[in-house]
């Protein structure tokens, strides 16, 4: 299997090459290369579909006991500085080779379907192909600078794809928010870097590991100080997988084309910042004040995420929500040490997440044909209802989702988020209980948008209601009677996916292309989790901890509790089980009332709606707090900056005014001048 190792290079390579020869093209060949845009889609997908094959032989190839495989090249050197690239192959890089090409490729078989119509679809092609060969380039870094170039290669990506349709100004906007969050981690994860190699002499993860905590007990370095740049670089996986406080750029990146948010929620951006934390474990581990802080930024996190969900009417925002939750339980996991269960769920998640986003994609494909382009209306589930009778395939694949992240046995998040609770409730109860109250409201938002959206009536020619939602997105409303109304006029000017010609007065199924994805990603959602069952878990045996050995980890495997298995299997169960009843109640029974319940706690209610008010802080602190002292910078600038400047210049034009008429050419005059000059200097000399 030797020669496999020597060419993982290719891995990220491949999709790169794609990405450049087909963005060449739609610089200098530009008609000649839309005009073949499928022929450019499959060359892409090839590329990726290699990759994957790649990804595959080594991801078996380690789980027969291959020996990790590292390869470098003297980058730079400067003395005794010497940086060094190249690749690494181990068991953590190849799990996430294959979640990523694996998500990556199927998401592209998607976009053929969902993108069909619209103008850039080459160009996202080359975006989608370039995007995954910056994951593929992080994961495979052997050390903390490469992850670094690479981690901001993701990020450029994330802001031309959620920025794709730029003509738009809410997609314009989001892409900026998302590239002005993610700098403020970045930074701190600069300095973090910087901090480490000053306090390490080393780039390398375990290196890095082992000496701060050698230091730290000789006392050569103080705890605090191994603190704060374990802290700094922290603050790079919080931007990137949006843990609060940076978390509110996620949710506005659903302003991009339904393919990317699922790509960046499920295997790229967001799974980068776990996948850091997981590399970084080596640093993290040894300082128990910097696991706390990860372990309960995580928990709050998924808790916040998981409140807002509740009431998001918009069925991408609320799976946005939805994702910040998740990845919260990912890095509490990492902070209490449940190392390997954080990975599981992140496997697990990037599988069913990826398959309701593409399960979105389809309901809202499906919801243009009759409402038009408007995500005001086609996105919003109160214009829903009964499309399971329309979307047969998608409402089965977007039910299997929902039962998986549910934690619903034998579905694939049971057994990841049992196991993350699990490991909470061992390390600390109070963590233990934030994991399973958010348990409940995962249940409970989930089936309330699958009972919304698939089940009841079909909601979408209610005119009353799509007034509602325009008056509410502050699009005009139309003043003549439904049987008039040409949906095409509503949204005119977002209408970028599909041609503006095939509307309908009832929903559809998505073509193939887009139905075939979901049936493929609804197997590992429901059987992936097997692999992690905690009395035969092949996962473990398999990631673990750099610290922990096979035998170690065979050892626990066999002091395995069945009692405390079901009570705390049952305990996640019951409480997910509870907020399906609620949901159904409310949502599909019409038993309850969910209006007459939130006017009761209409304080509550408020702060689900209004996102916690967070963004409204930011708003108010940041960007206007900001304005205000670039207008205060601006006076300054006026009235001193350019007031001395124009000081000297006039200054320089009175002298240059008056010396002019003492030039006139008469030698007696100078004669007189100097004469008056030598005898003023003679009277002062008297004088003094």
């Amino acid at each position: 299997m030797e020669p496999l190792y020597q060419y993982a290079w290719l891995i990220p390579v491949l999709p790169l090459l794609a990405a450049m020869v087909v963005g060449l093209g739609l610089i200098s060949f530009n008609k000649a290369t839309n005009r073949l845009r499928q022929l450019n889609a499959v060359f892409i997908v090839s590329t990726l579909g290699a990759s994957m094959a790649l990804s595959l032989a080594l991801l078996w190839s380690q789980f027969h006991g291959h020996e990790p495989f590292t390869r470098t090249i003297e980058w730079a050197a400067a003395g005794n500085f010497h940086l060094m690239m190249g690749y690494t192959v181990d068991h953590l890089t190849a799990l996430m080779l294959v979640i990523v090409t694996t998500v990556a490729l199927l998401v592209m078989i998607y976009t053929d379907g969902y993108m069909a119509h619209d103008p850039g679809y080459v160009r996202f092609y080359a975006y989608l192909s370039l995007f995954s060969s910056s994951m593929l380039g992080l994961v495979v870094s052997p050390n903390l600078v490469q992850v670094y170039i690479f981690w901001e290669l993701v990020g450029m990506c994330s802001y031309l794809l959620v920025g794709f349709w730029y003509d738009r100004k809410p997609a314009a906007d989001a892409c900026q928010k998302a590239f002005v969050v993610n700098r403020v981690g970045d930074f701190g994860l600069l300095l973090g870097i910087l901090g480490l190699y000053w306090a390490t002499n080393s780039f390398e993860f375990d290196v890095m590991g082992s000496r701060l905590q050698d230091f730290v007990a000789s006392g050569y370095i103080s705890g605090g100080l191994a603190a704060l740049f374990a802290i700094l670089v922290f603050l790079g996986p919080v931007a990137k997988s949006a843990q609060f406080p940076l978390h509110v750029w996620l949710p506005d990146a659903m302003e991009g084309p339904t393919p990317i948010s699922a790509l960046i929620h499920a295997a790229t951006m967001v799974a980068a910042g776990v996948f850091l934390i997981a590399r970084m474990y080596p640093v993290f581990e040894g300082i128990p004040v910097v696991m706390s802080v990860i372990a309960w930024t995580g928990a709050f996190t998924a808790f916040l995420g998981a409140s807002i969900a509740i009431t998001q009417n918009d069925i991408k925002k609320g799976l946005a929500y939805s994702t910040i939750s998740q990845l919260g339980y990912m890095v509490m996991a990492m902070g209490i040490g449940a190392y390997t269960a954080g990975l599981f769920h992140l496997m697990t998640h990037a599988y069913f997440k990826a398959m309701l986003f593409l399960g979105s994609g389809s309901v809202i494909h499906g919801m243009e044909a009759v409402v038009g382009h408007d995500p005001a209306l086609a996105q919003d589930m109160r214009m829903m209802g009964g499309l399971r009778k329309f979307m047969p395939i998608t409402s089965l694949t977007f039910l299997i989702g929902t039962l998986a992240i549910s934690g619903i046995p034998p579905f694939a998040g049971f057994w990841s988020k049992d196991e993350i609770l699990g490991s909470a409730f061992g390390v600390n109860p109070a963590l233990w209980l934030i994991g399973w109250s958010t348990a409940g409201l995962t249940a409970f938002y989930m089936f309330r948008m699958y009972f919304r959206t698939f089940e009841g009536e079909f909601r979408g020619k209610d005119t009353q209601i799509r007034h509602q939602l325009l008056a509410e997105a502050g699009r005009p409303v139309p003043a003549f009677g439904p049987g008039a109304m040409d949906t095409r006029e509503l949204s005119a000017e977002t209408d970028h996916e599909h041609d503006p010609g095939h509307h309908s007065d009832l929903p559809h199924e998505s073509p193939l292309t887009m139905t075939l994805p979901l049936l493929l990603l609804a197997v590992p959602s429901t059987l992936i989790g097997l692999v992690g069952m905690p009395f035969d878990n092949y996962f473990e045996e398999f990631i673990h901890p750099a610290g922990e050995t096979a035998a170690e980890v065979a050892l626990q495997a066999e002091g395995f509790d069945w009692t405390e298995f079901l009570i705390m299997g049952g305990n996640s169960v019951g409480i997910a089980l509870i907020g399906i009843t609620l949901a159904s109640l409310m949502y599909l029974r019409g038993k309850i009332d969910p209006t007459a319940i939130a006017q009761k706690i209409k304080p509550l209610y408020e702060l689900s709606l209004n996102k916690w008010y967070i963004d409204n802080i930011y708003h108010s602190v940041f960007v206007m707090g900001l304005r205000r002292i670039a207008r205060q910078i601006m006076e300054v600038d006026y009235r001193v900056v350019d007031g001395a400047v124009n000081l000297t210049g006039l200054f320089t034009l009175l002298s240059g005014e008056g010396l002019k008429y003492l030039e006139n050419g008469r030698a007696q005059f100078y004669a007189l001048i100097i004469f008056g000059a030598v005898l003023g200097l003679v009277i002062f000399s008297g004088i003094t």
